[in-house]
């Protein structure tokens, strides 16, 4: 949300609160670390860094463990962590083929996750949603038994989002889809799924880097793309919708009404058709069928990957050349398929990327594979704790 300007000037209790997001910040991104050392990152003396402490220790946020590295002689200083006690998020998925839900702790540790395969394209939205909210009921009675006070929850759902509302879903054929839905007293938070796994890749993938489109692909195709550490989510909020960006504009007609998507190339259901091979229904995973093709040597399974691959590349260039990034991640189905399509991804984006020559791109696996959207989901309300500590700090 954007903030107007304002010449006021800032309060103490504003200050206070800036600075213990940025205590915090410095403990979750170093973690374990000393307070000498947050104190030389932030320009804060070392009396206001361990004031600062103090409270995120009393609002259960952060706790002292032993042996966080030495900054200098002496002896090793007392280090401080993420607590995983402490507040934590739930992760809620809504896609075609399956539900799910998850809990991440503060640390980033995934401490519940459950996922019901099914198709819901043949049921109404009101029955999807009240699954929804039974398993997000499960997950927060499983937190409660855990300690963990539940800081709010998101629900990843494919396509495009705005202010809470679902307002195109194309291979669920919904549209204007408000989800009203609210855990432990908290509504829930909905953004686009591959946004979300986005976030989720950022904060869990060291390989990530800071500049990165994640790509997933199952029966829709998402994107995320993130830019100097940073989700670019569009002026209002529908970008990333990669898989209706165009192969060929007279190609087959896609779910969203246009032709030639990049969907009908590369979407999990395309493969299938290309390799000769069912689709495994809802309770499999379709890659697993094609991994295994592809082991085994299928010429059929081999050239519908390689077709694939080389539409994922023609996309993938075209998105390079745009946003400048650095790194494409594989996610859901593509994860396991990864190393069959890096090839041909790598070969047109080699081929059309204008810069290709001096600044190589990088293609890496997704490191939370299928998960990554209702990780990503959970995460997304573990950093707004991050971002806004002050409210988990008892009051003096």
């Amino acid at each position: 949300m954007a903030h107007a300007r304002t010449t006021a000037p800032v309060r103490q209790s504003s200050l206070r609160e800036h600075n213990l997001a940025l205590v915090l910040k410095q403990v979750a991104g170093r973690h374990p670390v000393s307070r000498a050392d947050i104190a030389q990152a932030t320009g804060l003396t070392r009396a206001t860094v361990s004031a600062l402490v103090e409270d995120l220790i009393a609002g259960q946020l952060v706790i002292e463990v032993a042996g966080a590295p030495k900054s200098g002689a002496g002896r090793p200083s007392i280090g401080l962590d993420l607590d995983p006690d402490g507040p934590a998020g739930l992760g809620l998925q809504m896609n075609v083929d399956y539900l799910s839900a998850c809990v991440v702790d503060m640390t980033g540790a995934v401490r519940h996750l459950e996922v019901h395969h099914a198709d819901q394209r043949k049921r109404i939205a009101e029955e999807v949603l009240a699954d929804v909210e039974a398993l997000a009921a499960t997950a927060a009675g499983v937190a409660e038994g855990l300690g963990l006070r539940l800081a709010g929850a998101a629900l990843a759902v494919p396509g495009l989002v705005q202010d809470r509302t679902l307002r195109l879903a194309p291979n669920l054929g919904w549209r204007d889809l408000h989800v009203g839905l609210r855990v432990a007293d908290h509504p829930v938070h909905v953004e686009n799924d591959a946004n979300l796994a986005a976030l989720g890749e950022m904060f869990t993938n060291p390989n990530a880097g800071r500049s990165f489109i994640y790509v997933c692909g199952e029966i829709g195709i998402g994107g995320g793309v993130v830019v100097g550490g940073e989700l670019l989510r569009g002026s209002r909020g529908f970008s990333g919708e990669i898989g209706h960006m165009s192969v060929h504009p007279s190609g087959p007609l896609c779910r969203c009404g246009a032709h030639g998507c990049l969907e009908q190339y590369a979407g999990q259901e395309a493969i299938l058709r290309a390799a000769g091979l069912p689709d495994p229904g809802a309770g499999t995973i379709a890659a697993t069928d094609l991994a295994a093709g592809a082991i085994a040597g299928n010429r059929k399974v081999l050239a519908a990957l390689d077709a694939a691959g080389a539409a994922l590349g023609i996309v993938l260039a075209d998105t390079v050349n745009l946003v400048d990034i650095d790194t494409v991640i594989l996610g859901g189905v593509y994860t396991r398929l990864e190393p069959w399509l890096r090839r041909n991804i790598a070969r047109e984006i080699g081929a059309r990327v204008l810069a290709s020559d001096w600044a190589p791109v990088q293609i890496r696996p997704s490191v939370l594979a299928e998960n990554a959207s209702v990780v990503g989901a959970a995460v997304s309300v573990v950093r707004s704790v991050w971002d806004n500590p002050v409210e988990w700090i008892p009051t003096r």
